[in-house]
């Protein structure tokens, strides 16, 4: 810890993050935070409540949690929920669209720093959104009595093929880490499976959902009302909108899109990369190629979008899920490079059938049913990518029907939440009985 203290504090300063960013990770919480009783009388007793910690890594894992969140405030708003994220960004979107009552930073996976936060909050039970073990923190948790639960758990199929060829190795590590967590509620019955054989006790594995299908579609949000004005203002048709496109990914994007504008030369691209630390690469990459590029950043309320825009790109956080109802095709990024894609739904909410590339590996299960259901298209190049989008826009029909499947899909697989609330009501009542 002393070692690495000045690294990451160095680090921290060339991101601009804030000072209390590091002494949160290092376990040394506001005096504000540490163990905030609740007024009695809650639903769940008479005795003053110790808080829900939730952690959720980042900005997909933050949209998972915020149905979790609604649904534990809805149970029993006397209790503390405490949300924690180890991204900047996550962090961001949490404090913005999370009704989370303290909303830090995770601590490093080091005895004391995890000791310390443990000993500060002193939570009832942790909720870990998906799957990040954290062996001193799992191991800490249980020496003291408070139970961890891995909601909407899921282990990917190449996380698990790296498994299989270490395991001879790592093995016996991630049975014992495994074993300190109380319950996974796992997203199918593969991850299920795969949670067992990494370690999980049979009995502590369970089938649930996946949470993502029970978010709330979010509102346009100001910048995006601002967008649509200055769509319909200019006349611009086709709206392809790129989201969460990683390294790699924004040439054969670019390539895409210049089949669309050889047809249509007023069509506008927002182009969303999925890390901030990508956002002055991917500007760069759209100017080298000859695009005139606009950056959200750079516009204000009163001012006008260029009318000669080719792409307008989304260097923010928090707003591109709302830009995809401005859309006439989408494509969902993280997949036409080796990184195992992103979430389909968000494009879905709003009727717009996801296109996406072939490495699905973190939403296998999503995109089966997608492409199962005529509701998504698979493509691998952005030569492909185009020819989809062209075909999607010229053809209306089609266009309609793929987003009405595609929105059922999203519809019809709501339920996770619910079943996972009931879980954790279940788990804190047998708490108090042993208690």
């Amino acid at each position: 810890m002393i070692v690495l203290a000045p690294y990451y504090a160095l680090r921290g300063w060339r991101r601009g993050e804030p000072h209390e960013t590091l002494r949160q990770r290092f376990g040394i919480l506001p005096a504000d935070m540490t163990r905030m009783e609740t007024p009695a009388g809650s639903l769940t007793g008479a005795e003053p409540l110790a808080p829900i910690w939730i952690h959720a890594v980042s900005v997909g894992e933050v949209l998972a949690a915020k149905s979790l969140v609604d649904a534990l405030k809805g149970w029993d708003p006397a209790r503390q929920l405490f949300l924690s994220t180890t991204t900047e960004t996550g962090q961001r979107l949490a404090r913005e669209r999370v009704a989370a009552d303290r909303v830090f930073y995770f601590p490093f996976d080091w005895i004391v720093p995890v000791r310390w936060t443990l000993r500060g909050i002193r939570p009832a039970i942790v909720i870990v959104m998906e799957t990040e073990i954290w062996p001193n923190f799992l191991r800490e948790a249980r020496r003291m009595g408070i139970p961890v639960v891995f909601a909407n758990a899921r282990i990917s199929g190449r996380s698990f093929e790296r498994f299989r060829r270490w395991q001879f190795l790592v093995g016996p590590f991630f049975a014992q880490a495994l074993q300190d967590a109380e319950l996974f509620l796992a997203q199918t019955s593969d991850d299920a499976d795969r949670l067992r054989e990494m370690g999980a006790g049979e009995e502590r594995v369970e089938v649930i959902g996946n949470l993502k299908f029970d978010a709330e579609p979010p509102a346009v949000g100001p910048f995006g009302k601002w967008l649509e004005g200055e769509i319909l203002g200019q006349e611009r048709w086709p709206i392809l909108v790129a989201g969460s496109v990683v390294e790699g990914e924004e040439g054969p994007v670019l390539a895409a899109y210049d089949l669309a504008q050889r047809k249509w030369n007023h069509a506008l691209l927002v182009l969303a990369p999925r890390k901030p630390g990508r956002f002055d690469a991917a500007a760069e990459v759209a100017r080298a190629a000859g695009w005139n590029v606009v950056r959200r950043s750079k516009l204000t309320e009163t001012a006008q979008l260029d009318e000669n825009a080719d792409v307008l790109l989304l260097d923010s956080i928090g707003e591109l899920a709302g830009i995809y109802a401005l859309a006439d095709a989408v494509f969902v990024g993280g997949s036409l490079v080796n990184s195992g894609g992103h979430n389909i739904l968000e494009p879905a909410w709003f009727a717009r059938p996801p296109i996406f590339g072939t490495s699905m590996e973190n939403f296998r299960e999503m995109a089966d049913m997608f492409l199962d259901s005529n509701a998504g298209i698979q493509v691998n190049s952005g030569t492909m990518l185009g020819k989809a989008w062209v075909q999607l826009i010229e053809d209306g029909p089609l266009r309609k029907r793929m987003g009405q499947a595609a929105r059922a899909i999203s519809e019809r697989n709501r339920g996770a939440t619910a079943k996972t609330l009931e879980r954790i009501e279940a788990l804190l009542a047998e708490l108090r009985e042993t208690r």
